[in-house]
C-alpha cells in the first residue's frame, strides 16, 4: 500500500464562462479592438475584421457585439445556402472564423453587398489578415482589404494575470497563495495556453479530489507544449 488517494474519474462538467462585455478583460493587447467595438453604431467602416491568435477573446468580443447590436452569429463554415438579406436583416451580423477552409467565398461576398445595400455592420472574426486565407476570388479580397481591422495581440504579464484569474473564477475554483505566480514564471505567454492550463488543472484537482496547488501547477506545466488549439 503507498496509501496514495486513488485518482478519480473526472466528469467533464460545463462550467459558465461569463462572456459580458464588462467581463472581457482589457489591455494593451486588445484595447484597439475592444474600443472599437464599444464605438459601434459609429465605425469608420461597415465591416470590421478581429484578427487574434487562438483563445485571444475574438469570439468573446464577438459575443458582446451581437448582444450590443441584436446581431445574428453565424459560423463561415455555415455560410452557404444562407439568405444574406435576411442575415443582414437586424442592420448587423457576426460572421466566426472567416479564415476556415471550409468558406464559402461566393457567399461571403454575397453578404457584404446585401450588408452595404441595407446599411448594416458586419463584424468578423479571423485569425490572420484575408491576404492570408488564400482566397480565389478577387472581389471578395477586396471587399475584406476595405473593411477595418482590429488586432488582438498577445497579452503581457498584467492582462495574463487577470485573465488567468477570470478562467479560475468562471469555474469556481479556489486558489492556494501563489499559483498565479507560479504559472505565469512558467507558462507560455498566450491566452490559449492560459485556457488551457486552467482546463487541465481543473480536471487534475476533480481527478486527486483536492484543491489546486502550487505543486499541482508545477506538475501541470512540466510537459506544457506549445500547441494553440483553444479559441
Amino acid at each position: 500500500m503507498t496509501g496514495q488517494r486513488p485518482k478519480q474519474l473526472p466528469l467533464s462538467l460545463p462550467h459558465e464562462a461569463a462572456l459580458g462585455r464588462a467581463d472581457f478583460l482589457v489591455g494593451e493587447a486588445n484595447e484597439e479592438a475592444a474600443a472599437l467595438v464599444d464605438a459601434w453604431p459609429d465605425w469608420p467602416a461597415s465591416v470590421v475584421l478581429l484578427i487574434g491568435p487562438a483563445g485571444s477573446g475574438k469570439s468573446h468580443l464577438a459575443r458582446a457585439f451581437a448582444e450590443r447590436s441584436n446581431a445574428p452569429i453565424v459560423r463561415a463554415s455555415d455560410l452557404a445556402g444562407t439568405d444574406p438579406t435576411a442575415l443582414v436583416g437586424r442592420g448587423a451580423l457576426v460572421v466566426e472564423d472567416a479564415d476556415e477552409p471550409s468558406l464559402d467565398e461566393t457567399a461571403l461576398f454575397h453578404i457584404l453587398n446585401a450588408a452595404r445595400g441595407r446599411g448594416a455592420s458586419v463584424l468578423i472574426t479571423a485569425h490572420s489578415i484575408p491576404s492570408d486565407w488564400g482566397l480565389t476570388l478577387p472581389d471578395l479580397l477586396s471587399r475584406l482589404r476595405a473593411a477595418q481591422p482590429a488586432i488582438l495581440g498577445p497579452p503581457d504579464d498584467d492582462l495574463l494575470r487577470r485573465v488567468l484569474v477570470k478562467l479560475f473564477a468562471d469555474r469556481q475554483i479556489d486558489l492556494d497563495a501563489g499559483i498565479i505566480d507560479t504559472l505565469l514564471i512558467r507558462m507560455e505567454r498566450s491566452f490559449a495556453a492560459a485556457n488551457r492550463i486552467v482546463d487541465a488543472l481543473d480536471r487534475e484537482s476533480l481527478a486527486r479530489g483536492r484543491r489546486v496547488t502550487r505543486a499541482m501547477a508545477t506538475e501541470i506545466l512540466a510537459p506544457e507544449g506549445s500547441d494553440d488549439d483553444a479559441d
